[in-house]
């Protein structure tokens, strides 16, 4: 259990960040920002809002936004009353006719099901059977057929590799402008990004594996999974590769 409010507010501190800047960053406004700092839920709208507040202003500042969702919910999120079933109410009062034409349907439908029967009866009892005692002819020879061996053919499984997790990336420049390059899981991934952060500007990607340049990494924070993590190299470019675990150094291609 933590203090929500004093957590977001000396995060913000730590990187020295004005609410008119972390309300451009993030289009939320001033106002709720510091409610949310000062734990004053009731001045947001609904709760909808609280927990959508909650998770971008802290995934802004390099923290995990779900477990500051689930603190809420922890302490404030009052549950929702059950709502009772909807039954449909039976008409108690069915006309006497609909109910007598119900009854003629159901002997109805009674009396043709044993009229099949009989005519299944006596189909069988009168057109099954020779007086004459002679075999029914294209019947074909009386021995018993000889019992075809099935062959059981055992198929194996074929087990798919599994891929690796998904994971969520949060980039946030602090110190100043940073170029970066994101492509989906190798070099020759398709791009998902490409162009400068500007000062408090973030970025955020959710994939299995990134593959990044970076042209000033010194000028930005980094989180995996809400963990902050360190981008390898601190020279003016350096390329790496994103996984759940971590950042590490991209390798060599050639």
């Amino acid at each position: 259990m933590f203090e929500i409010g004093n957590s977001l507010r000396e995060a913000r501190h730590r990187q020295h960040l004005e609410l008119s800047e972390v309300e451009q960053a993030t289009k939320i406004r001033s106002r709720y920002l510091k409610a949310l700092e000062e734990e004053a839920f009731d001045a947001l709208p609904a709760q909808t809002y609280v927990k959508g507040f909650l998770r971008t202003y802290a995934d802004y500042l390099g923290l995990d936004g779900q477990l500051y969702v689930d603190e809420y919910n922890s302490r404030y999120s009052a549950g929702e009353e059950p709502r009772e079933p909807v039954v449909a109410r039976r008409t108690s009062g069915v006309s006497s006719p609909h109910r007598r034409f119900e009854r003629r349907g159901v002997l109805f439908a009674l009396a043709g099901i044993g009229i099949l029967f009989a005519l299944f009866i006596a189909a069988f009892k009168f057109g099954g059977h020779d007086n004459t005692g002679s075999q029914i002819p294209n019947l074909g020879p009386s021995t018993p057929k000889a019992h075809t061996k099935k062959t059981t053919t055992t198929h194996k499984a074929v087990v798919a590799p599994a891929r690796p997790a998904k994971f969520r990336l949060f980039v946030v420049s602090t110190s100043g402008n940073c170029w970066m390059e994101v492509r989906n899981y190798s070099v020759n991934g398709r791009t998902l990004y490409a162009g400068t952060l500007q000062l408090h500007q973030s970025q955020r990607f959710v994939a299995r594996r990134l593959w990044i340049d970076f042209g000033s990494p010194g000028n930005v924070n980094a989180s995996v999974n809400g963990q902050a993590v360190t981008i390898p190299g601190g020279g003016r470019t350096v390329t790496v590769q994103v996984t759940r675990k971590g950042i590490f150094p991209a390798p060599k291609t050639g």
